[in-house]
């Protein structure tokens, strides 16, 4: 199991919820990119810690930006790419919470 995907996502969520509200001053994007960023960055740290809840804790904040960004996925390169990539990145993990519990 790796923590890369977890930290990767967290880096990328907080970026883009900054340029986000930089750009139209969103702080819906903000308060979003930031916490669910900082969500993956937890998952990470404990991941690489082996710690408990650290795959959980991706699959959960995964399925956060799945959920949010899915509805509006056909209305841009963006959320078409946070639909991708947090799908992509909850298979991930819950498959490797899947062969854990097996």
């Amino acid at each position: 199991m790796s923590a890369y995907p977890a930290l990767v996502m967290g880096g990328l969520c907080i970026v883009g919820g900054i340029t986000g509200f930089v750009r139209t001053r969103s702080i819906p994007s903000l308060v979003a990119g930031v916490g669910v960023g900082a969500l993956y960055l937890y998952s990470g740290d404990a991941i690489r810690k082996h710690t408990a809840n650290g795959l959980e804790t991706a699959l959960g904040a995964s399925a956060v930006l799945l959920l949010s960004s899915l509805p509006r996925f056909t209305k841009g390169p963006i959320p078409a790419m946070l639909t991708v990539t947090s799908a992509a990145t909850g298979a991930y993990y819950g498959t490797t919470i899947y062969n854990l519990r097996r």
